[in-house]
């Protein structure tokens, strides 16, 4: 086997790799002489077919299937031999030889780079306990999400409920497929569309209105996105909130048995913080991805960069096939993920040459803290903790995540790390 490799870009090459006339027609003639012993063929005894009639009848299929093994054996042992590491599958394509069978792959190879510039990170850490003002805003979120809703004569306002039919058109297409019955709009949510809301405060009940909103330009269906649609409502029914007296019937609904307020408050609390120590480590897992991003130079194989864009763009395609629309209505452009793209192939480039380059291992009683950790939330601890072992894959994504951490924490090793003091809802942001 002969093999030559041309640097064609920074990570591209172009592997030629010939294997001699000899060695491939000492082949060929080994798998005939194995089918002479195997064909059936008319006029001829088994394992007696002459030599010469299974080279006519099967010569030209052997010798394609012969080829077909010579590229995959060869292209991994020169591949080997020449120390590459494609990113990547190739592209293989024949060549024209009078030393025998050749063949071109082209691929990219995973870059080489150094980690000097971690040694110079600095990253601010984010310090936050939780409040009793944040209590009492946790307190009153969940009074508001057992919420009644009564019926009002009263016009609509902010924070009421609408009850509506609707349709929409566009460009002179109607896009919601005729009338939409018995849509309910809550004032203030901002589930609509921009502006939709908006023309619903201040109408009676049995009010009809014609309006017109535009749609985002980033909306996801690029036939309305950026584009004026007029809608056509009728107001079917009002309601306004009712919120539900903090008592013991309102505790006991969150499993607190005794219905008493300070133990109840106290189990709020207990519950923020375990959300609020999650959400500074992932702020800093963040912070710490963010800086190696930044202060780590790599190269990226324009084959990772489309696969993660590829993954990206998944969620959109299941979308249309649940939806059973087409798949170019609410596909973006790829443009609008190469960015991500490229920052989650670097940072993955990055992480791995760290853990290489210092042995970081995902330790087996790390796995076991943080599933049971996860199992805590659940009644039945155990069968979660025996869901997660009872599967690799599930394990395995358990295992990345340690092993994501512990990388993390050996990073903060060596970098500069400055306390923030923050308040606990810029962690939780508005969910809090």
């Amino acid at each position: 086997m002969q093999v030559s490799v041309e640097k064609t870009s920074e990570l591209s090459r172009k592997m030629i790799v010939t294997v001699s006339e000899d060695v491939v027609q000492g082949k060929v003639n080994e798998r005939l002489k194995s089918l002479a012993r195997e064909v059936k063929i008319d006029g001829f005894r088994p394992g007696k077919v002459p030599q010469k009639v299974v080279q006519k009848m099967y010569g030209a299929r052997v010798k394609e299937e012969i080829t077909g093994d010579l590229i995959q054996t060869n292209y991994f042992q020169a591949l080997q031999d020449n120390e590459l590491r494609p990113a990547g599958m190739p592209q293989i394509e024949p060549v024209e030889s009078e030393e025998g069978f050749s063949f071109a792959a082209v691929f990219e190879i995973y870059p080489e780079f150094t980690l000097d510039g971690v040694d110079g990170i600095e990253v601010s850490k984010a310090v936050a306990s939780v409040q009793e003002s944040d209590v009492d805003a946790m307190v009153a979120k969940l009074q508001e999400q057992k919420k009644d809703w009564q019926a009002s004569e009263q016009d609509s306002q902010t924070g009421d409920q609408v009850t509506i039919t609707f349709s929409g058109t566009c460009e002179g297409e109607n896009f919601t497929e005729g009338t939409v019955d018995e849509f309910q709009v809550e004032l203030g949510s901002k589930q609509m569309v921009p502006g939709f809301e908006d023309q619903l405060t201040g109408l009676a009940i049995g009010a009809k209105k014609t309006f017109e909103v535009t749609f985002p330009e980033d909306y996801g269906n690029e036939k309305l996105a950026g584009k004026p649609a007029e809608f056509a409502i009728e107001v079917l029914k009002i309601e306004t909130p009712s919120l539900p007296e903090i008592n013991e019937e309102f505790i006991k609904a969150y499993g607190i048995e005794s219905g008493d307020l300070a133990e109840f408050r106290t189990d709020v609390k207990n519950n923020m913080q375990r959300e609020l120590e999650q959400g500074l480590k992932t702020r800093l897992k963040n912070s710490v991805m963010d800086a190696l991003y930044d202060a780590v130079s790599v190269a990226l194989p324009k084959v990772m960069i489309d696969q993660e864009i590829e993954s990206l763009m998944k969620p959109y395609y299941e979308n249309a096939k649940k939806r059973n629309v087409d798949v170019n209505d609410i596909k973006p452009a790829t443009t609008d993920f190469e960015d991500q793209a490229k920052r989650r192939v670097a940072l993955g480039l990055i992480l791995a040459e760290i853990i290489q380059k210092n042995e970081i291992k995902a330790e087996a009683d790390d796995i076991r803290t943080v599933i049971d950790g996860m199992a805590q939330s659940y009644e039945d601890s155990e069968q979660v903790v025996n869901w997660y072992y009872g599967d690799k894959d599930r394990l395995a994504e358990i295992e990345q995540m340690v092993l994501e951490d512990a990388t993390v924490a050996w990073v903060l090793e060596k970098i500069k790390v400055t306390d923030e003091v923050v308040s606990f809802k810029e962690i939780m942001g508005p969910a809090a």
